[in-house]
């Protein structure tokens, strides 16, 4: 199954971890990853702790877990490639994933990339 279907058709919860430029380590509850055209994917962010890791330090991980029980689910070991405070382009994101019930109002948002390094499976080291 190819990683967008999954994450369309998968149900459960996930979690996005970054660092500060000196190893302090964030963990942040997170949605589904928005699927870009060139194969990267995105994130909808606000301006707080996981965006500012993400200024020093460009790696960071997500792990999504599957509902339902079990050791089910995608680690995704990612790298920073740019972002856009573009209003428009975080309503297009929103958009095509369905996520426009959730009002955010006036907070700044980013709309930050990434390059998949990485997927392993929720416990092991290969698919």
């Amino acid at each position: 199954m190819e990683l967008k279907d999954y994450f369309a058709n998968t149900t459960g919860y996930a979690i996005l971890a970054t660092a500060d430029s000196s190893g302090k380590v964030d963990l942040a509850l997170y949605s589904r990853p928005h699927f870009m055209d060139d194969g990267g994917i995105a994130f909808i962010m606000a301006d707080r702790l996981t965006h500012y890791n993400l200024q020093s330090n460009r790696q960071a991980a997500y792990m999504f877990i599957e509902a339902g029980g079990g050791y089910k689910g995608k680690r995704l070991i990612l790298t920073r490639t740019g972002e856009s405070a573009d209003k428009a382009l975080i309503d297009e994101a929103r958009r095509k994933s369905g996520y426009t019930d959730r009002e955010y109002g006036d907070e700044l948002k980013y709309l930050v990339y990434f390059r998949i390094d990485k997927v392993l499976p929720l416990v092991g080291e290969s698919e």
